[in-house]
């Protein structure tokens, strides 16, 4: 294999894939990434065999070949060459080695067989449809935030895809929680979705997906089966393997009847809940919101640290009441709300609560409130 590519164009396709690999594998050749020049182009290949992304970018291909290189060394040395240099990458089948030359430099990169590579992408995937990059954007950022991190309930490890019924409208519905807090975004479900077996969308998966969102701006075409997910985003292909669970019948933890309603200005009462949780501890968190008739009233004390209290305009007509909740579960939630009001339905001090948008009904967040 011989072939000449622009640096810029290179460097932008490595940093997707080389992401992908695993920083420590007992695997020696997960370490690497797949490099194959054909047809006036050079595809990159990376995989942690439950997560695989191909992408292909323009080259002058000489003498088509393949062959693997190891992922984070190749990354560095393309990073730390000039910008607007063009790099030249030979492969010589018979010492093994990868050479990359660009203007003085000269780096020679010991390969591993590409037969030993392996290959995840292929098998059915018989629902297909397609998302602009901002509906796929909604439906991440508005629920990666409540995404579990512990291990032992890997089933929580994701966003759960699937289609819905909302008050008659058939949607495509991400929902994510932790126990502590959940979160439900839906749009239109899109052509070719009705009938799609629920998913698990792996937190690694979701990461990945998210950074190449910000480089696209057309359509995305999402393939799934019950077991694999697949995203075609232009030049890149990102193929993963789904978590194997069942997520938990959410819509038993939203409330329908909370009946005390609170309406504030989302920006001034985030801005209130950051500026009282700074007296919190830091394993608490802890804020306490007491509200009456026209006002909300944050308030925080530690032992350590002494107390704040910060009163905001509120509108409130319920009986009064006290409610603790972990103030940076509280913020995630706000930073979601795109409206200037937030609403909040509340029952008790104990119970669950739920925040919307007063403008939108498509996103709806739990909050489980703390003991304070």
């Amino acid at each position: 294999m011989k072939l000449t590519i622009e640096r810029a164009a290179l460097l932008k396709s490595l940093a997707h894939v080389q992401s992908v690999v695993e920083r420590r594998t007992t695997i020696p050749i997960l370490s690497n990434v797949k490099l194959e020049g054909r047809a006036g182009q050079l595809s990159l290949n990376a995989t942690d065999m439950d997560l695989d992304i191909i992408e292909a970018v323009p080259a002058d291909v000489v003498r088509p070949g393949a062959t693997t290189a190891p992922a984070h060394t190749f990354y560095e040395i393309v990073r730390k060459l000039p910008d607007g240099s063009q790099v030249e990458i030979e492969h010589d089948a018979e010492s093994g080695q990868l050479t990359l030359r660009s203007g003085r430099s000269k780096f020679s990169l010991a390969c591993l067989p590409v037969e030993d590579f392996p290959v995840l992408s292929g098998g059915d995937l018989p629902f297909s449809f397609s998302l602009s990059a901002g509906e796929l954007k909604t439906l991440i950022d508005r629920t990666r935030f409540a995404i579990s991190t512990e291990e032992t309930r890997y089933y929580l490890n994701g966003i759960y895809l699937h289609a819905a019924t909302s008050e008659g409208v058939e949607v495509l519905r991400a929902v994510a929680t932790d126990g502590h807090r959940l979160a439900r975004v839906e749009i239109t479900l899109p052509d070719g979705a009705s009938g799609m077996p629920g998913v698990i969308v792996p937190r690694k998966t979701v990461a990945e997906i998210r950074k190449l969102i910000d480089e696209t701006d057309g359509e995305i075409t999402v393939s799934l089966s019950e077991t694999k997910l697949k995203f075609a985003f232009g030049d890149a292909v990102l193929t993963s393997k789904l978590i194997d669970g069942t997520f938990p019948d959410y819509e038993r933890v939203i409330p329908a009847d909370n009946d005390k309603v609170l309406v504030v200005d989302c920006k001034s009462f985030a801005q209130a809940v950051d500026r009282v949780s700074a007296i919190s501890t830091e394993k608490s968190r802890a804020i306490k919101l007491a509200i009456e008739k026209g006002t909300a009233t944050l308030s925080a004390s530690s032992a350590e640290n002494g107390s704040a209290v910060e009163e905001i305009e509120a509108d409130y007509t319920s009986t009064p009441l006290e409610i603790g909740f972990n103030s940076r579960y509280l913020m995630d939630i706000l930073a979601q709300v795109e409206g200037d009001t937030a609403r909040f339905a509340m029952a008790d001090a104990a119970s669950p609560t739920v925040v919307r948008e007063v403008t939108d009904g498509g996103a709806i967040y739990v909050l489980m409130p703390m003991r304070v």
